[in-house]
């Protein structure tokens, strides 16, 4: 996808409108459209990068303290017990929009969200020799 095509670049441009949140040099929020939960917001960088990957660190740690910021504030106007931060990448995980971007969803208890279910290992082998392949690849 082009940024010409990028929904969340046309949001940032202002061609398209947006109940925002929070906005400064590097990062603008503003709610979903298609909230899992009353109050569900989006942290966006200005940039485009598609995915967490292309994206420079610094930037990421720009956009946590801005959804740091954005989620307090929503927990606080929503009464949220709780607020889940969390995105993805590519469309195997669920990856949507190919703007990086970031999800707050406040929660309650017993809401009823479930987000993923729990899985396990076969052994304690199996999962230490997975983290060994996963450190040898490891930039």
């Amino acid at each position: 996808m082009s940024q010409s095509d990028c929904i969340f670049c046309k949001i940032i441009r202002g061609e398209i409108p947006c109940a925002q949140l929070y906005a400064d040099d590097h990062v603008i929020s503003f709610m979903d459209i298609g909230p899992v939960k009353r109050g569900h917001a989006l942290v966006v960088p200005r940039e485009h990068h598609a995915t967490v990957f292309d994206m420079p660190a610094e930037l990421g740690a720009h956009v946590m303290g801005a959804a740091q910021r954005v989620g307090r504030a929503i927990m606080a106007a929503t009464g949220a017990e709780g607020l889940n931060i969390f995105q993805n990448n590519f469309a195997a995980a669920g990856q949507v929009v190919f703007h990086v971007h970031w999800h707050l969803i406040p929660r309650f208890s017993d809401d009823g969200l479930e987000l993923w279910s729990q899985g396990q290992y076969g052994s304690m082998d199996e999962m230490l020799a997975l983290a060994e392949a996963i450190r040898e690849r490891m930039d």
